[in-house]
């Protein structure tokens, strides 16, 4: 899951861009080293949220109920729907042993239905959005930087076959020679720098796609159109070369790509999300989403997810089935958001039983809106309570906007690190 700027908030994003677009197709670039600041310095953001609520579905396609996903054409771009992204994190090893993880996103958002009637080359209703960072676990680091194009003259776009997604020279792109006849993009290139770090990654192919849901709708909330198209790559090989302070470390492990794509996901009841993706080492995956409500932060009984056995088939999974406990909080630096930081995830009919930590604590996202999205290990019970450990990703979006205290659990310190 991801989130982008809609609504009132995403129109001003929407006269900024095109104006810079406007003065030359300049690409606005920012990155930075997330390091202690000041409470004062925290800049403004747009909500997490907001995008993917509210009533701006005029003139766009909506996920009405399940579709016949077509390969490679959904691996391209969807522009009849509001919001669309292509999500790929990763946790990888260097031949010493160092951990890292890595984020790199392409977002897709229409400001309107239908492109303008003028007559010009940088005339467009899509603007695109990028993200990307690293996490060098053992300094106890993450850097990341964010881009932003309107969808013309090439400065940003996608592709089905052969397959590119691009903002300016960050970009994903599967094989030169890939026809309409090759279902997937692998070997898929991964290229995004800033000023002193950089990923150059291959991913290879591994499991199928796993399609989330009812055979890859995505319901989110009670309302029809509430829900996005979803599938998954969950383990993906991957190698390639990392660069952090100028310093070039040749890396391997797994990634995950996640595919989505909707008009109005989110019902209005909705403050926020905490989505998981987790690899563990006996060759299962687990996606879990919870969505909390505005008011309490309860968990929605819409929540779902997918189990995926090694021979890549999916388990669906509801939210009466896997159980979602925070065990402690981070605290925002920059001020004073507080955020969930390690968390018990069981599904006892499975008896699966783990215990999620951050690898490191700040891994907020603090860019055009803020979040939290980094690097976790994994440890505890897999199916039939087998030894388990592995990695994963979290997302936590929302809570720059909400007070958020996790549940008292006696004996558990106030974070997992501490």
């Amino acid at each position: 899951m991801a989130v982008h700027p809609t609504g009132r908030r995403n129109r001003a994003v929407a006269v900024v861009l095109l104006t810079l677009g406007a003065l030359g197709g300049l690409i606005w670039t920012a990155q930075r080293i997330a390091e202690p600041a000041s409470r004062h310095e925290v800049r403004a953001s747009l909500s997490a949220v907001e995008p993917l609520t509210g009533d701006d579905t005029i003139g766009y396609a909506r996920a009405l109920e399940p579709r016949v996903f077509e390969f490679p054409r959904d691996h391209g771009p969807h522009p009849d729907f509001r919001t669309e992204w292509w999500y790929v994190t990763g946790n990888l090893e260097a031949a010493d042993g160092r951990e890292f993880g890595i984020q790199l996103t392409f977002f897709r958002n229409s400001v309107a239905s239908s492109p303008p009637e003028r007559s010009s080359a940088w005339n467009t209703n899509q603007l695109w959005m990028a993200h990307a960072a690293i996490t060098d676990v053992a300094n106890d680091r993450h850097v990341y930087g964010e881009r932003f194009a309107r969808g013309a003259v090439g400065l940003a776009g996608a592709e089905p076959a052969p397959f590119r997604v691009w903002l300016g020279d960050w970009e994903m792109r599967g094989p030169e020679g890939g026809t309409p006849l090759q279902e997937h993009p692998f070997p898929l290139e991964l290229e995004a720098a800033g000023e002193d770090w950089a990923l150059h990654l291959t991913l290879g192919e591994g499991k199928p796609p796993v399609f989330h849901g009812e055979e890859g709708l995505s319901r989110k909330g009670p309302e029809p159109g509430n829900a996005s198209y979803y599938y998954s790559f969950t383990r993906l090989p991957a190698h390639g070369r990392l660069e952090v302070e100028g310093e070039p470390v040749a890396v391997s492990g797994l990634g995950w790509i996640d595919r989505e794509w909707s008009t109005s996901a989110l019902g209005t009841a909705h403050t926020g999300w905490d989505w998981f993706s987790l690899q563990l080492s006996d060759q299962r995956e687990i996606m879990y989403f919870e969505l909390r409500r505005r008011g309490d932060g309860t968990p929605d009984p819409l929540n779902h997810g997918s189990l995926v056995e090694p021979d890549g088939t999916r388990r669906p999974l509801s939210s009466s089935q896997v159980e979602l406990e925070s065990l402690g909080t981070w605290e925002s630096p920059l001020d004073g958001t507080r955020y969930p930081s390690g968390w018990r995830l069981g599904i006892p009919e499975l008896g699966i039983e783990l215990q999620v930590t951050p690898q490191v604590r700040d891994q907020e996202m603090n860019l055009a809106f803020r979040y939290w999205e980094g690097t976790v290990s994994v440890e505890g019970r897999g199916v039939g309570g087998a030894s388990v450990a592995g990695r994963g990703y979290v997302e936590l979006t929302g809570y720059d906007e909400e007070s958020f205290a996790p549940p008292s659990t006696p004996g558990v310190p106030a974070s997992p690190r501490e």
